[in-house]
């Protein structure tokens, strides 16, 4: 098993989640673009269940560095943070910490997934655990997810990542083609006091 590992800058391999051995989690860079086209690709129909809807040019290296660039500058200002877990040469997950609202708030919302042909190796509740630590790092009160009704392996991941379900929204997101209730998920990180409100 790979070692639990000091804390990492962005563009820098992130050592304090244990993985599998041969696994890595990195922060997301603009290089990763041609790996993660072709990991949309050959994940097309095992995430079409649970995305909205891609546009073709989603499935193509310009397509992902267009989306890859938009990441970066929402990292730099503050408003998500996106890892990449390697094997190899390949990209085989993925995990988002989106909408980061400061102020009185002080919380984010999470999106994961992991490759069809890495499933079964609690790779998805590592991610999730990551999410939990990077939360604490960028000092977030709380974190939060949504799962389509029937996604239980999501749900599986979030409740083994200690995120309580607290209720369940009707036609919530446009996925699949039609909006869709959600089982909705969070999980309190601490009482630290939160910042100032925002204007």
């Amino acid at each position: 098993m790979a070692q639990p590992l000091s804390r990492s800058v962005r563009g820098r391999y992130y050592r304090r989640t244990v993985l599998p051995e041969g696994y890595d989690l990195r922060a997301l860079r603009e290089d990763d673009a041609p790996a993660l086209a072709a990991t949309y690709v050959r994940n097309r129909e095992h995430l079409a269940p649970w995305d909205p809807v891609r546009p073709e040019e989603f499935y193509t290296e310009a397509g992902q560095l267009a989306s890859v660039r938009a990441k970066l500058a929402s990292i730099e200002e503050g408003r998500s943070d996106t890892w990449l877990l390697h094997h190899g040469t390949e990209v085989v997950g993925q995990l988002n910490i989106n909408n980061i609202i400061r102020g009185v708030l002080q919380s984010a919302s999470i999106g994961y997934f992991v490759d069809r042909d890495h499933l079964g190796r609690g790779l998805a509740t590592r991610l999730v655990e990551h999410a939990v630590r990077r939360a604490g790092e960028l000092g977030l009160h709380r974190l939060e997810a949504g799962t389509i009704v029937d996604n239980l392996p999501s749900q599986g991941v979030l409740q083994r990542a200690g995120f309580v379900h607290y209720g369940t929204a009707e036609r919530f997101l446009f996925i699949a083609g039609r909006w869709q209730d959600h089982h909705l998920y969070q999980r309190i990180l601490n009482d630290h006091p939160a910042g100032e409100a925002v204007p």
